[in-house]
């Protein structure tokens, strides 16, 4: 009897054990520094409060820079339409309605009416789209853990977000560089799922004989945008775009955004089935580096124009993920 009750005191220690071991496993990402996507990236380059990421290269220094690349004073519009019928990801949607026509009844002797709009959106994250540093994070332990490791738990509200709002990051001024990788392949479009490689953005930056430097917006010319209101199933069914090795060689340069003629910028489908939309966690995550999708890039590849100035500025939403826009190129 003695020796049966010693053996399951035994079992049960050992049992007790291997449960601690393991709930201690589960949580080992949360302590150690490890996470799904590699080791801790916080405290950030910019220090442990920073909210702006790679948006902190914007300087006095990266404007007459941008200035500097304008000869012709041409300017070209890289925002797409907004409008009902536009390609949205999921169940994402977009609706502009004018509530009454005229909305304001005559008033006074001179008769004034007015018209106003109401728009229904998740208005960061349709059409042409800047995904800010609180719109994409990783679950890690029992957190949910954003760029500079702020916790979702402690700076998210269902009125905005308290910290890593897109007002946060401030307007953009700089020198933009085009890589038209559909150029470089002689191709219209180049297909879903192809790879954009390191080796890719290199040949099209030589084309441009261009050089990327620290706070640029390097935008990506797939010609993906041409199915975008011509074909908006197969424009939303996948795309040529970045791998994980070329996000790694875009962040390796310090820039400040990366841009795309599609809706993510990194491929879909992608490299690993089991890890979606890996490349904006290494962007926007790990390095503050902001995305801008949607993009019309056309006529600034038909035109050929690799270096310009690059002009954004977010909307000022407080708390707000994304923001809409019209970026402009300025030759």
């Amino acid at each position: 009897m003695r020796r049966t009750s010693s053996l399951l005191i035994l079992m049960t220690l050992f049992t007790g054990a291997n449960v601690l071991l393991l709930a201690q496993s589960k949580e080992k990402p949360a302590t150690s520094g490890e996470t799904p996507i590699g080791p801790k990236w916080w405290p950030s380059e910019f220090g442990p409060d920073d909210q702006r990421g790679a948006a902190n290269r914007q300087s006095p220094k990266k404007v007459l820079e941008g200035k500097d690349l304008i000869a012709e004073g041409k300017v070209y519009q890289l925002g797409r339409l907004y409008e009902a019928e536009m390609p949205v990801f999921g169940k994402r949607h977009f609706s502009l309605t004018i509530p009454g026509l005229p909305t304001g009844k005559p008033m006074g002797q001179n008769q004034l009416v007015h018209n106003d709009e109401l728009v229904s959106a998740e208005i960061g994250q349709v059409g042409t789209q800047f995904d800010g540093l609180g719109h994409i994070g990783v679950h890690v332990g029992n957190d949910d853990i954003f760029y500079n490791g702020f916790k979702l738990s402690e700076f998210g509200t269902a009125y905005g977000l308290e910290k890593l709002g897109i007002e946060k990051c401030g307007p953009f001024f700089t020198r933009g560089i085009l890589l038209d990788i559909a150029g470089l392949k002689e191709e219209r479009s180049l297909p879903k799922g192809y790879v954009i490689t390191p080796e890719d953005l290199q040949k099209a930056l030589d084309t441009a004989k261009a050089e990327i430097r620290p706070g640029d917006v390097v935008l990506i010319h797939t010609g993906h945008g041409f199915w975008w209101m011509k074909d908006n199933q197969k424009y939303n069914d996948g795309e040529p775009g970045i791998g994980m090795d070329a996000a790694k060689w875009l962040t390796d340069k310090k820039i400040s955004m990366v841009g795309s003629d599609t809706w993510a910028t990194e491929v879909v489908p992608g490299q690993d089935g089991d890890r979606p939309f890996p490349v904006h966690q290494w962007l926007i995550v790990r390095h503050g580096v902001y995305n801008l999708e949607n993009l019309d890039l056309s006529e600034l590849a038909k035109d050929k124009v690799y270096q310009f100035a690059f002009v954004f500025s977010p909307l000022r939403l407080k708390g707000a993920t994304g923001s809409p826009g019209n970026p402009i190129a300025v030759r």
